[in-house]
C-alpha cells in the first residue's frame, strides 16, 4: 500500500484561491495531494518537493498524467526559498504541507520507521548521515533523554534512557524490535498505543530534523506569498501543530496572514474508517493579505 492522502479535499478548498495560479507541495510523498489538485483545477502549476528518493520515483511514474503541469525538486522543503529563485521563481499562489510520515515509509520493513523493523534507520532521506541506530547505540544517557522529553513529549524519558545505556553494555542495538523491548521493559502499555510511540516519534523528528524544517518553511512563507495566496500545514501530533497555530497567530497579528481555520480542521469519520492513519491530521490554513 502506498501513503493515502489525508484530506485531499479540504486542502484544495484551503489552498487554492487562484484558478490558474503556482503552488507547492511541499511533500509530494506519493503524489496523492497533487493528482488530487491537478485534477480539480485544470490550469494550476504544481512545483513539487520531497526529499525521499522513493518519491522522485513515484512522480517519475505520474509524470505523463500531470501533462507538464507538475515540476519535482528533490530536496528538503525547508530549501525552498532558495530552490525557487534558482528556478527565477519568485512568489507563489500556495503552499501545501502535509509533515505526516508516509503510509509507505512505515510499512517498509528497510527504512526502519515500525516498531517491529528489522533495521534502526528512520531517515527519509538516505543521504542524510544520521539514523536512529546511531542516537541509541552512541548517545550518552541525558542526550537521550532530552530528545525523548522534548520531541515524544515522552514522561518515562530518563528512565527509558537508563535501560538503553543499560542494554548497551551487552552489545550494539540493532533493530527497532529490539528497541521497543527495551521501551516495554520499562513502561507498560496504555490502552492500544504501543508504549514506544512517542521515542519513535522523537527518534523521527530528530533524525530528520522536523521541527526545524518545519519552522523554517513557516518563517519564509509570508515572503514567498503572493497578495491572496495560502499556506495549508497538515500536521499529525502536537508540537507541530502547536508550532503552526503560534506561526499563523504572530503574523496575523503583523497583519500578513488572514488565518482561514478558525477551529483546526479534522478527518471525517468516513475518512478515518477508510485512512485509521487520517484519525490525528490536523488542517490550519491562512491567506496572505495584501500589505
Amino acid at each position: 500500500m502506498y501513503h493515502i492522502s489525508v484530506m485531499p479535499s479540504e486542502s484544495s478548498q484551503y489552498l487554492v484561491n487562484n484558478p490558474r495560479g503556482t503552488y507547492v507541495d511541499c511533500t509530494f510523498g506519493g503524489g496523492g495531494h497533487t493528482s488530487y489538485l491537478l485534477e480539480k483545477h485544470k490550469d494550476i502549476k504544481i512545483v513539487a518537493f520531497d526529499w525521499d528518493g522513493d518519491a522522485f520515483e513515484q512522480f517519475k511514474e505520474k509524470e505523463k498524467s500531470f501533462s507538464g503541469r507538475a515540476v519535482f525538486i528533490r530536496d528538503n522543503f525547508k530549501n525552498i526559498k532558495a530552490a525557487l529563485a534558482e528556478r527565477a521563481i519568485g512568489k507563489v499562489d500556495g503552499i501545501l504541507a502535509d509533515v505526516g510520515v508516509s503510509s509507505k515509509q512505515f510499512d517498509d520493513a528497510e527504512r526502519g520507521f515500525s516498531f517491529n523493523s528489522k533495521v534502526l534507520d528512520m531517515r527519509m532521506d538516505s543521504r542524510n548521515p544520521l539514523t536512529a541506530k546511531e542516537i541509541v547505540n552512541k548517545y550518552g544517557e541525558e542526550e537521550m533523554a532530552d530528545i525523548f522529553y522534548k520531541y515524544g513529549e515522552e514522561r518515562f524519558s530518563r528512565q527509558i534512557s537508563e535501560a538503553i545505556i543499560l542494554r548497551r553494555k551487552k552489545g550494539i542495538i540493532n533493530t527497532a524490535l529490539e528497541l521497543q523491548d527495551i521501551i516495554r521493559s520499562v513502561k507498560r502499555p496504555e490502552g492500544k498505543i504501543n508504549p514506544a510511540t512517542k521515542v519513535f516519534q522523537a527518534l523521527r523528528i530528530f533524525v530528520n530534523g522536523e521541527i526545524d524544517n518545519l519552522e523554517t518553511l513557516l518563517g519564509d512563507a509570508p515572503e514567498l506569498l503572493n497578495p491572496g495566496g495560502r499556506i495549508a500545514v497538515i500536521s499529525f501530533h502536537s508540537l507541530e501543530d502547536r508550532l503552526v497555530k503560534q506561526n499563523f497567530r504572530k503574523n496575523a497579528s503583523d497583519n500578513l496572514y488572514k488565518i482561514l481555520t478558525k477551529k483546526v480542521v479534522t478527518a471525517s469519520e468516513d475518512e478515518i474508517r477508510q485512512n485509521p492513519r487520517a484519525r490525528s491530521a490536523k488542517i490550519r490554513a491562512a491567506e496572505r493579505t495584501d500589505v
